[in-house]
């Protein structure tokens, strides 16, 4: 794939940069702000000619608005894990009568989605979920178990939720992937985490006999793990090159820093910084590189890969922030108080979320077992 930019592609770049910057600062909850991405057609992009998102852009203009929008300073989407987690499995495996219902309501900024995979004890293996799902009499499934990190769930309508459906399966085996509603008091429980930056992203959530319907099955009873799989491969691509625009922020604002303090006379400091900044420029040219190969198909082992270079990354990009700052770093932005009792500056803040970097959406360790079985083809590890 020649990865360029066309005339075509500028006067997309020019019409979403024109539209975002009417748009920043606007003040809007994001709730508000996904159905105002909706009204104006801005979610679903890369869904194709189905006839369920709002308009239709190429791969290379997904990249164009995902690079504006992380430039623009807009309100951070809440309707993503909806929109480049869901969608693109319903498209690929779910059924038309699934796809009219859930895909317009997405499209419009309408329903929130979080994803229900990660379980206490089963994080990162997720062949080891526990929560299950039992057929009633009326065909319907009840839910039952317990998901953790699962980001946004406290705003979230909708749970796609990885459950075993067949009784005494084991492993990969008799898993299926339900659409349930979260709106079932009694029956669905959302408790937030309370993280290290003091925010709370994530949430455990509790299912106690919750409501699945039988059509709401995606790939079919017992295909959870396919379909899984399946959506695992789209947590990756167009989005990774806007999040390196958020990188490329955040390391401009270290160098800077650095220069400031005086620390960038330190040649052990000069010499970090000029790699986090040579590295970054080959995840960029590995993102691209990944997304050329989309039309062949995915990489075995691509996102993998993406995930190592990534998240150890911005690690190591947390700890250098706090090493140009010196002993202040120790220190808050504001004197504590009771309204405000947990205070911190933008790189504390880098600092603290990044240390999850290379746990959360499939550790280092996970990552590189895939890598060593899936596409070196080395023996698989022993398991008790």
């Amino acid at each position: 794939m020649d990865f360029g930019f066309s005339d075509e592609d500028e006067a997309f770049r020019a019409e979403a940069r024109a539209w975002l910057g009417a748009h920043a600062g606007v003040g809007e909850d994001r709730r508000a702000w996904e159905r105002t991405l909706g009204a104006a057609g801005w979610i679903g992009i890369g869904w194709g000619e189905g006839g369920y998102g709002n308009r239709t852009a190429t791969l290379i203009q997904q990249v164009v608005w995902a690079e504006e929008y992380a430039r623009a300073g807009v309100p951070a989407r809440s309707g993503h894990i909806g929109e480049k987690l869901l969608a693109p499995t319903l498209i690929a495996y779910g059924s038309e009568e699934q796809k009219g219902r859930f895909l317009p309501a997405i499209a419009r900024g309408e329903e929130l989605w979080c994803q229900g995979y990660s379980e206490p004890g089963a994080g990162s293996d997720l062949a080891g979920v526990r929560t299950k799902a039992e057929r009633a009499a009326d065909g319907s499934y009840r839910v039952t178990g317990q998901k953790i990190w699962t980001s946004l769930a406290h705003e979230a309508d909708w749970c796609f939720v990885l459950a075993r459906t067949e009784a005494g399966s084991r492993r990969h085996h008799g898993l299926s992937l339900l659409l349930v509603p979260m709106d079932q008091p009694g029956r669905i429980e959302v408790r937030p985490i309370r993280q290290m930056t003091g925010t709370s992203e994530f949430n455990e959530v509790f299912f106690d006999g919750a409501h699945a319907r039988a059509e709401h099955v995606v790939g079919g009873e017992g295909n959870g793990w396919r379909v899984a799989m399946g959506l695992l491969g789209f947590e990756r691509g167009v989005s990774t090159l806007a999040q390196q625009i958020g990188f490329e922020k955040e390391l401009g604002d270290v160098v800077r820093a650095a220069v400031d303090s005086g620390a960038a006379d330190d040649p052990v400091v000069r010499d970090r910084l000029v790699r986090q900044w040579a590295e970054l420029r080959v995840m960029r040219w590995n993102a691209l590189r990944t997304l050329g190969g989309l039309e062949g198909g995915a990489e075995p082992g691509a996102p993998s890969v993406a995930k190592l270079l990534w998240g150890r990354w911005h690690r190591r990009l947390g700890e250098l922030a706090m090493e140009v700052r010196g002993a202040g770093a120790a220190v808050g932005p504001r004197e504590w108080s009771v309204e405000e009792p947990y205070a911190l500056d933008p790189f504390q803040h880098l600092f603290l979320f990044s240390r999850a970097d290379t746990i959360y959406g499939g550790s280092d360790e996970v990552q590189r077992t895939i890598i060593a079985e899936r596409v070196l083809g080395l023996p698989k590890e022993p398991r008790g």
